[in-house]
């Protein structure tokens, strides 16, 4: 038991380590991918096609001046981004990176050969609440931006952390609801045995993966959004809306504690990235090609090939979802903040609350043996996704994209009737 401990603690400090390269680089694969959307080159004089770029940047935070506001308080101050960074990071304990290696697999003899006497679950933690661990974690990084913006002494920074406040607790129940609607479906709460039934085909549509984005395609769409928004990314970074907050909640920082702030935001975006991977992605799944390889389902106990065959398609995944951020952020314009409240309350949390009845519905009948292939469950998303759309356009929000008339503007819009304003010309 003591060698599966340090087993654990080994790759918990493997994962870390990975994670914050990739954090490093993060930051230049989004320079690069703004660039490349902008039609521009990006980061190219630091080392070779700039990828000592990231080295640059972490030497020039450490090289930055230290600064504390006079009238910050300043415990709460410095301890703001000690508490944003730490629920990112913990959130990848409870990650499956590559499924369960077999009891009997051996180190190599120039790392001792010793053998694993169990079943070794390649991941730092095994939870039975692996889900509720996830929600807790993505809840608590919300007190890291209350009290930076707090503290600061800055009506920027406060305005800030009031945004983030309201964003991040609209935001969470709707991301909560479409777990859970995931979780009751699967019959766990273990994100491993969530991807391991993903590990399968419909058996009405062969050719399908049953991954939970083609069974809930309604809950992947809130999840994403939801992780958007907790993460004050594009286009929900209301609270660090420049253009009226000057930087938001972390304004007034300098040095690695700024860092810290971006160095959490990329964290959280991994650990969403993995989470929807796992939940929703098929997790280490490699659909067709396991039919090829395994001639059949892919096993969740495997041997060393499979282990690293099945942390590279994970990790594949990921960043291709990280990807997927870096591309809305470059692609669509922000919110104003009345639009974003409006979405979570008019839209999302009703629809997640429908996502969850319809699920609960489901595992209901199919107790009973009344519906038992889970295509009817997809089905019934995509009906509740139109019937959301269509409510939307037949009953749209009055407060909504309202124009504000504008004299001698060719924007302006048509006067009432019976108005005595006249609308300029075009």
């Amino acid at each position: 038991m003591v060698g599966v401990f340090i087993a654990h603690l080994i790759f918990a400090l493997v994962v870390l380590g990975m994670t914050l390269g990739l954090v490093a680089y993060l930051i230049l694969l989004e320079r690069k991918t703004a660039a490349w959307i902008q039609d521009r080159i990006g980061p190219n004089r630091v080392g070779p096609r700039g990828l000592l770029q990231p080295l640059a940047d972490g030497v020039k935070f450490i090289l930055k001046e230290e600064f504390v506001p006079a009238n910050a308080d300043r415990i709460l101050f410095l301890l703001a981004p000690i508490i944003i960074i730490a629920p990112a990071l913990c959130g990848f304990a409870v990650i499956p990176w590559g499924g369960v290696l077999a009891a009997g697999a051996g180190l190599p003899h120039w790392l001792g050969g010793w053998t694993f006497p169990q079943n070794f679950h390649v991941m730092v933690a095994n939870p039975q609440i692996g889900v509720l661990f996830v929600i807790v974690m993505a809840s608590l990084s919300v007190y890291g931006v209350v009290l930076g913006g707090w503290a600061s002494g800055s009506k920027y920074s406060f305005l800030g952390g009031l945004r983030a406040t309201a964003q991040m607790i609209s935001y969470e129940i709707p991301l909560v609801l479409s777990l859970l609607s995931v979780a009751v479906v699967a019959g766990t709460l273990r994100l491993e045995p969530i991807i391991v039934g993903q590990a399968s085909y419909f058996s009405t549509v062969g050719f399908l993966p049953a991954w939970n984005v083609f069974i809930q395609p309604t809950a992947f769409v809130l999840f994403v959004t939801c992780i958007f928004a907790e993460a004050n990314r594009t286009p929900f970074d209301l609270a660090e809306c420049e253009q009226e907050l000057v930087g938001g909640y972390h304004t007034e920082y300098s040095s690695m504690k700024f860092a810290m702030f971006f160095l959490a935001e990329y964290s959280a975006m991994i650990t969403g990235a993995a989470v929807a991977v796992a939940l929703f992605l098929g997790g280490w799944h490699l659909p067709w090609i396991d039919q090829l390889i395994y001639r059949g389902p892919q096993p969740a106990v495997t041997g060393w090939a499979g282990i690293i065959l099945k942390f590279i398609v994970f990790w594949g995944k990921v960043i291709l979802f990280l990807f997927f951020y870096m591309w809305v952020r470059w692609t669509l314009p922000r919110f104003r903040f009345d639009q974003l409240m409006n979405l979570a309350w008019r839209g999302l949390i009703p629809l997640s609350l429908g996502t969850f009845i319809l699920a609960a519905v489901f595992v209901y009948l199919r107790r009973e043996g009344i519906l038992a292939d889970r295509v009817w469950l997809l089905l019934g998303n995509i009906g509740l996704l139109a019937g959301a759309i269509v409510f939307n356009y037949m009953f749209p929000s009055p407060t909504s994209n309202r124009r504000t008339p504008v004299r001698h503007s060719r924007y302006n819009p048509a006067p009432p009737a019976g108005s005595t304003q006249t609308v300029a010309p075009v």
